[in-house]
């Protein structure tokens, strides 16, 4: 059975889509801890991060560093981007990039509640901050 994070990659279901290439694909955590929360995730389903193919981690590594620093640009209030691979949530890897200022904005056990308008706002920041 496909993951709701492959089905978000074939379209079957939608979401807040910041950027993409032909590996990877990335999109606002629709249970977000901070405004800018993206998970980063590899078009290829594998469970965990560990068992991706080396090439294939340095990609993900290299396209989740791109996808912070446009989170850098498009949220320039914040101190930093934090970057946490959990994995338990959904059996598809991925990376969770957030936009914080100190350790405790990276609570998982806390989740915004955002409307569609704002989850559109910030989708279109991160997307503009790319053109930059």
């Amino acid at each position: 059975m496909s993951s709701i994070f492959t089905k978000i990659i074939n379209r079957e279901i939608p979401a807040y889509i910041v950027a993409e290439d032909d590996k990877h694909i990335a999109f606002l955590d629709i249970f977000p801890v901070a405004k800018g929360h993206v998970l980063a995730v590899p078009k290829k389903e594998v469970d965990k991060l560990f068992d991706l193919p080396e090439e294939d981690y340095k990609d993900l590594m290299l396209f989740s560093r791109k996808v912070a620093k446009a989170l850098e640009k498009a949220f320039p209030d914040v101190n930093r981007i934090g970057m946490a691979v959990i994995g338990l949530e959904v059996p598809h890897v991925h990376v969770h990039l957030v936009p914080i200022n100190r350790m405790s904005d990276m609570d998982f056990g806390k989740k915004l509640s955002l409307s569609e308008d704002e989850f559109k706002e910030i989708q279109q920041r991160i997307v503009e901050a790319f053109k930059d």
